[in-house]
């Protein structure tokens, strides 16, 4: 699964990297309170999706770049109070292999796809305690690419409104597919979100068209090994926590039977906290 994650960008960047239309709406401000170093679901995220403009079917759709809540809520979610959701289980992850059937993710799996941009995720490795103690221990690693460059998870969106309210705000959210970990992520955790090449953008986002199935088949062993993970500070397990503290990277020891532990140790060569 993925639970948490990393973003140094805001979303007039992201839009100029990507020739892409920033609908945020935000000021120079509130674009800089979009960086987070610890993400977490039911927080409005970033995400690009590709759509044509309101009224305008037959133009070219273009790349938008939008915030939406992480945790996606149906369309036929019943409405709690109000102009609000009714509350649910947080569905901030879908798995790739069951998005297309399920029915909480099927119709946006047809023409609502998009992408969530991150610098990185964190995953937990759980480690069995000693019989002593007998209580597991959870300890926190963070994925990124080799090369630093910024990833794209596959993701799913959502439009909710309730019905009974007409002037209401669409509310917009979105979850992160999961596929199944390999290589040596695997040793850490047995999911890991799903990455969506730049090459296959276009098919990816095209709104007027599903997917092409292999797109959800899950990650290649070249896209994984491209993904290395160091185990980082216990910090990042309280969401309370949001800074570049949270990078810092600890030590790890493999103890040679598949058993990973580490400690925290001091700065890694090149490391200033500051990203």
């Amino acid at each position: 699964m993925c639970g948490r994650y990393a973003t140094t960008t805001n979303p007039g960047r992201l839009a100029a990297e990507l020739d892409a239309i920033d609908e945020t709406d935000l000021d120079a401000d509130q674009q800089e309170s979009t960086v987070s170093y610890n993400v977490a679901p039911t927080t409005r995220v970033l995400t690009v999706v590709e759509r044509h403009s309101h009224g305008e079917p037959e133009d070219d759709p273009k790349l938008r770049v939008r915030r939406m809540r992480w945790g996606l809520i149906p369309s036929w979610t019943k409405a709690g109070e109000p102009g609000v959701p009714a509350k649910g289980k947080p569905l901030f992850n879908a798995r790739a292999d069951r998005a297309v059937t399920a029915p909480s993710f099927r119709d946006s799996a047809k023409h609502k796809r998009c992408l969530v941009p991150m610098d990185g995720w964190y995953e937990w490795l759980v480690e069995s305690a000693p019989a002593a103690k007998g209580k597991a221990v959870k300890r926190p690693f963070y994925m990124s690419h080799a090369d630093g460059s910024r990833l794209y998870m596959a993701g799913l969106w959502s439009v909710w409104r309730d019905r009974e309210v007409p002037d209401a705000e669409p509310l917009l959210s979105c979850t992160i597919l999961t596929t199944d970990a390999i290589g040596d992520l695997a040793r850490i955790h047995d999911r890991m979100p799903l990455p969506m090449p730049r090459e296959h953008w276009a098919a990816w986002l095209d709104p007027d068209h599903p997917a092409p199935a292999e797109l959800l088949a899950g990650v290649s062993p070249e896209e994984a090994a491209a993904i290395v993970a160091r185990p980082v500070s216990t910090l990042v397990n309280s969401v309370r926590n949001n800074g570049p503290e949270l990078l810092a990277p600890a030590e790890a020891t493999d103890d040679g039977a598949g058993q990973i532990s580490f400690h925290i140790s001091g700065p890694a060569p090149g490391f200033s906290g500051q990203f």
